[in-house]
């Protein structure tokens, strides 16, 4: 018979929280209904989180976490140029919206404008999950132009900037809408920064 743990339980716990809010939203998923969905007791959320904003904070911070290894190891791969790595990671987001209508499992569309003014805490470690993705797409610019002889209009850090908020506003628009032209527009623009007559 398999003991759970105090570790098994905080995850089941983020788990499915992180359902809930890509459901509800952040403000709209009650702590009486996660702890419902659960099946876990109030005193064994206490235990691992002080508080709603806490159990928020680490909802993101794990979904960050999560998604920088992903986009990391996506653009690490491959013997393609850097650019057509960047471009062929935002390509199969936009299919996928195109095949299905939604975009699953993308927390921070979901919450960001909604938690920013409720909470400095969860606004810290959006900030946070954003500067981290936005680094690791400057770095990748940066091998591109030293390595493919990418030439950008602006600094690698300035450009993975404005690809990262494009793509964030693209991507809230088009789950506004149920559109992809927004992203399909966005990916456009990307082509168009990266150069593609290079490579």
């Amino acid at each position: 018979m398999k003991t759970t743990t105090r570790q098994d339980t905080r995850t089941h716990l983020l788990d499915t929280g992180e359902q809930l809010c890509l459901q509800r939203g952040f403000t709209g998923m009650g702590l009486n209904e996660l702890l419902q969905q659960a099946g876990v007791p109030k005193g064994s959320f206490y235990h691992h989180f002080v508080s709603k904003e806490a159990f928020g904070v680490a909802l993101l911070q794990r979904y960050f976490a999560r998604s920088h290894q992903q986009f990391s190891a996506f653009l690490a791969q491959g013997d393609a140029p850097p650019q057509k790595r960047i471009l062929a990671f935002y390509q199969q987001i936009e299919q996928r919206f195109r095949e299905s209508g939604d975009i699953y499992g993308c927390l921070s569309v979901k919450i960001s404008a909604e938690v920013c003014d409720l909470s400095e805490s969860m606004r810290d470690a959006l900030t946070q999950g954003s500067q981290a993705a936005m680094a690791t797409l400057a770095a990748t610019l940066e091998q591109a132009v030293a390595q493919h002889g990418l030439t950008l209009g602006s600094s690698p850090q300035a450009c993975a900037e404005t690809l990262y908020l494009l793509w964030l506003g693209a991507s809230l628009q088009s789950k506004i809408t149920r559109d992809v032209a927004p992203m399909s527009n966005a990916l456009r623009v990307f082509t168009h920064l990266l150069s593609p007559s290079t490579f």
